[in-house]
């Protein structure tokens, strides 16, 4: 299984697309998957979304607890009230950490590999590397999100 190159600049224009669901799980999104997590681990990142591997399904992975947790279709149903600022940095923009507000508290939904439907109710660090890895799918950076 290869590590994948990461797709890097604020500029690059994968990153500001949208992806688009998923359908069909196959042996090829399976193999982008297991690709996707090497490269993540490869990278010390917390998590990685398809536009980072200049890919457009709606896949990512993230780091949850202490697992790194494939999530295809991801839609975040639900965000706290109470938000809080942390520094984040991108494996899409080495170098650059910025102060970004989130809410600490989100649900999201999800399918599995195997297509299972999923919901999950996360908090801190793990909320926000969803909503992290979310923003990528919807072509949103940490540039968009900093305060001005």
């Amino acid at each position: 299984m290869p590590i994948l190159p990461i797709v890097t600049g604020k500029d690059a224009p994968i990153l500001h697309k949208k992806t688009e669901r998923v359908k069909k799980m196959t042996k090829n999104l399976e193999t982008l998957i297991k690709n996707m997590l090497l490269t993540v681990h490869n990278s010390n990142g917390a998590g990685i979304a398809a536009p980072q591997v200049n890919r457009t399904e709606r896949i990512c992975i993230a780091k949850i607890g202490e697992d790194f947790v494939a999530l295809v279709n991801p839609e975040i149903r639900w965000f706290g009230k109470k938000t809080g600022v942390m520094e984040e940095g991108c494996l899409s923009l080495p170098g650059l950490w910025m102060d970004i507000e989130r809410p600490l508290e989100i649900i999201v939904n999800f399918e599995t590999l195997k297509g299972k439907k999923r919901e999950l109710k996360l908090e801190d660090f793990d909320a926000r590397v969803v909503q992290h890895e979310v923003d990528h799918l919807d072509g949103v950076l940490i540039t968009d999100r900093a305060k001005k």
